[in-house]
């Protein structure tokens, strides 16, 4: 099989692509708009456009002359949901990081700028979190984000938040522009994980790893929180979460490190 950079199938990527780009957009958007964005000739574009809409997955707005996901695109994030191939491997081993630090922990993957919450296990007499299954949070404000941005290259990463205009709040703690990101994200690399401090909500610290597949890509990460005012070795539970993230990645496939 060749591994060519160009795709064998032009229209199934360019279909991929738009499908993408519109889930990754706050709103429908012009035909001209993907065309542009997308690098992909506007006659082309029509013509996947209506072919994506007869199969439902996008829908034209003609008041607005703009196009968004139609409903089989959200048939098949349920299905995901479903079948959460990802979440049965990391199931029990969020339910074993949580027994091993006696604190909460969580399975996350990214989505645009976003975590979505997989798999959450909380730990006894711990205070009840806002990573609940199906939550989506910023990727830039949570340890799993962090996590799994720092695995990014550079141009990835300045893709995803370009400007100030990217960067949400939530307690007013957390990088708010590009470079400030980049810093945190340095920060990561050096140390092996990601952390937070009340970026998410005030009182709660945590502790991410990324989880990469065979090609080293960050398909997931796990993290740990607990209450700010709790004597926790961060060296210690970094640890753990590190173990957890290397075992799924062996389950799905990764080679080990020699």
């Amino acid at each position: 099989m060749t591994t060519a950079a160009r795709p064998q199938v032009p229209a199934a990527d360019q279909t991929l692509r738009i499908l993408a780009h519109l889930a990754r957009q706050p709103g429908p958007v012009a035909a001209q708009t993907l065309a542009a964005a997308l690098g992909i000739p506007r006659s082309t574009v029509y013509h996947l456009l209506a072919a994506l809409a007869a199969h439902g997955f996008v829908v034209h707005l003609p008041g607005d002359r703009r196009w968004g996901l139609g409903t089989a695109a959200f048939e098949l994030a349920g299905g995901f949901a479903r079948q959460q191939p990802l979440a049965r491997l990391g199931r029990p081993l969020v339910a074993g990081l949580a027994d091993a630090t006696g604190e909460s922990a969580h399975l996350a993957v990214m989505t645009g700028r976003d975590v979505l919450y997989l798999v959450e296990e909380r730990a006894p007499r711990r205070p009840a979190l806002v990573t609940d299954v199906g939550v989506r949070l910023p990727a830039h404000l949570t340890a799993s984000g962090r996590a799994m941005l720092a695995a990014l290259s550079p141009a990835q990463v300045r893709a995803l938040f370009p400007d100030a205009s990217a960067f949400a709040d939530r307690t007013g703690r957390g990088p708010a522009r590009p470079s400030e990101l980049r810093d945190v994200l340095r920060g990561v690399r050096t140390r092996g994980h990601a952390t937070e401090d009340g970026e998410v909500s005030l009182g709660l610290r945590s502790v991410g790893v990324a989880v990469r597949d065979h090609a080293g890509w960050p398909t997931a990460a796990f993290a740990v929180t607990y209450p700010d005012d709790r004597d926790v070795d961060e060296e210690v539970v970094a640890a753990a979460v590190t173990r957890a993230a290397r075992e799924l990645e062996r389950r799905i496939g990764r080679p080990t490190a020699r």
